[in-house]
């Protein structure tokens, strides 16, 4: 059995593949209804499953009519795509950002699930054992060296 966090994660991104906009609206407190939890629940989904290094953008309004719009970001072209990663990784990047990105590229098919493990260990804080902000700088040049080999196939 599945947890209460995966339940809702899944339910939220079948409602996302489902939807011709790719983005859905929900209530957090309907949504915590639905799945007999409290709202932080929700909350605790959506800022740790649905960032935008994971590939959504997220807006939230708050208040008696309030909502929380997810949007997926779609990378749609390699070009695009080798954009966002020069963006997104940069000089350094933290290894939750890192894991971030290869989970948005795993998710669009880009790279396969055996080089999203690969890619894993080796920008791993374990594997890097550095002091900051040197780490992040190493990561950053794996990173860019390895998917930048990887979509080049």
């Amino acid at each position: 059995m599945r947890n209460i966090t995966e339940l809702i994660e899944h339910y939220l991104k079948q409602i996302l593949q489902g939807s011709s906009e790719g983005s859905v609206e929900i209530q957090r407190s309907e949504l915590a209804d639905k799945f007999s939890c409290v709202p932080s629940q929700i909350n605790y989904v959506i800022s740790t499953r649905f960032t935008l290094e994971k590939g959504y953008l997220v807006e939230s309004k708050r208040g008696g009519g309030g909502y929380i719009r997810i949007q997926q970001v779609n990378l749609p072209s390699l070009e695009a795509v080798q954009r966002h990663i020069q963006q997104t990784v940069g000089e350094r990047i933290d290894q939750t950002a890192a894991e971030g990105l290869i989970y948005q590229l795993l998710e669009a098919e880009f790279i396969t699930e055996r080089e999203s493990c690969l890619l894993k260990a080796a920008v791993s804080r374990e594997v890097l054992a550095l002091k900051l902000p040197l780490r992040d700088e190493i990561r950053a040049k794996l990173m860019k060296a390895i998917l930048i080999a990887l979509l080049a196939k």
